[in-house]
């Protein structure tokens, strides 16, 4: 049987017409599958990964050897769920307009939806190279991304992910 894109269209949550590849800062956080708590727990406002969690923020940390224009900023593992601030520098790579919703099959180079799903992509085969192929699920389909537009927002984001531990009630 065909692809056929009218069966499998989900509605996208990305700004429509917005340029994903564009140079900037982005809020970007990833839920685990059923927003269990995969990744370890808070305790007395720290949070304290397991073996999942340290793998997911291994792979966020090599983000910037894998993806060049790719600035990494705070990030946070928490129980269910990781957020994290990620820079598209301008180095003078893309350069055309990228599509707010990626085509099945056709990624769109250095653009946030390609650098999340890859991310996405090494965590698990990771995973599963550590607990087999029956491993259970562990990310949430999509993801919320919210672009930075100013120094004080980029300011208040990352104070968030930083005191969010503490402020964990999970």
């Amino acid at each position: 049987m065909a692809y056929d894109p009218r069966i499998h269209h989900r509605r996208s949550i990305r700004l429509q017409g917005y340029d994903y590849t564009q140079a900037g800062a982005y809020f970007i956080t990833l839920a685990a599958h059923g927003r269990e708590p995969l990744f370890g727990r808070v305790q007395d406002g720290q949070m304290h990964v397991n073996t999942l969690g340290k793998m997911i923020a291994e792979e966020w940390e090599r983000l910037e050897r894998r993806f060049p224009s790719v600035e990494l900023d705070a990030f946070c593992v928490m129980p269910d769920h990781l957020h994290a601030i990620l820079v598209l520098a301008d180095r003078g790579v893309g350069g055309r307009r990228a599509a707010a919703c990626e085509e099945f099959g056709a990624p769109v180079v250095r653009s946030i939806p390609t650098i999340v799903r890859s991310y996405k992509s090494s965590v698990t085969q990771r995973y599963q190279i550590l607990c087999g192929r029956d491993a259970p699920q562990i990310w949430q389909r999509n993801y919320y991304e919210h672009v930075i537009r100013n120094a004080a927002a980029l300011e208040r984001i990352r104070r968030y992910i930083i005191e969010n531990p503490a402020r964990w009630k999970g």
